[in-house]
């Protein structure tokens, strides 16, 4: 494609021949609600166990187990982003389900904000922070709830146990039903469209192999281990993509 407004149009076509989209999307579509990319930081030194983690490692149950105080600073600091609201992207997505093109958006990402933006079928394939379960009596709460908390390790209000986020760390394995879900989801749609994602998570991006329609866009900055297979490659912001495309339809 010789500019971006070829390729823009190129996806308008795309959408208008597909009845069944999947949408599937990574960090990327968060980091222009200024959301990083947890791993882009520098991760966290432990003065009291002088010691550096990575980020990886502040986010894996190992870690949570271990090191509970630790985590939950890492956490809080990095992953929860209260005043983060939809970008051009999340919006694009919620128009293009409500004008019944779009079926499912399967994210990577814990934020929230498809649903923000008005998206109904959101599968959040890590959890999301606006869930907080207690690991002693099962008490679920909100995220502000879940602030509201005292102390460095969140105690339940109900019975004194410990509360974790309903996030996916690393060492855990994904929700079966939302396994389920996306593979059906993935599996059944027409076109699939990938965007802000390296493509380099896994089990997340072996989701892909499921696909059986009739084509794949991949809307990311950065070139991808995936960029071959995709019928149309677009190297560029989604939310001016997506935000372009939906107002040519």
């Amino acid at each position: 494609m010789e500019n971006l407004q070829e390729e823009v149009l190129a996806l308008r076509d795309m959408i208008k021949d597909s009845d069944n989209i999947v949408f599937f999307g990574g960090a990327g579509v968060s980091t222009e609600s200024n959301i990083p990319d947890f791993r882009s930081s520098d991760g966290l030194f432990s003065k009291k166990l002088n010691k550096h983690f990575s980020p990886e490692q502040l986010v894996s149950h190992s870690f949570y187990i271990h090191y509970p105080e630790e985590f939950y600073e890492f956490y809080k600091d990095k992953l929860i982003y209260q005043d983060a609201r939809p970008n051009k992207a999340h919006e694009a997505l919620a128009k293009l389900e409500e004008i019944g093109k779009l079926k499912t958006v399967v994210t990577q990402n814990i934020d929230g904000l498809h649903q923000m933006a008005g998206s109904k079928n959101v599968l959040e394939l890590h959890g999301s922070v606006n869930s907080n379960t207690c690991q002693t009596c099962g008490y679920n709460m909100n995220l502000k709830e879940f602030l509201d908390l005292k102390g460095p390790v969140p105690k339940c209000p109900k019975c004194g146990g410990s509360v974790k986020p309903d996030v996916v760390l690393y060492e855990e394995s994904l929700d079966d039903e939302t396994i389920m879900k996306t593979i059906k989801a993935i599996s059944q749609a027409d076109m699939l469209i990938v965007g802000g994602t390296s493509l380099v998570v896994y089990p997340a991006a072996g989701f892909l192999d499921y696909f059986k329609g009739r084509c794949i866009v991949l809307i990311n900055k950065a070139e991808t281990s995936y960029d071959k297979r995709a019928d149309l490659v677009i190297n560029e912001s989604i939310g001016r993509v997506l935000d372009q495309v939906v107002k040519e339809l």
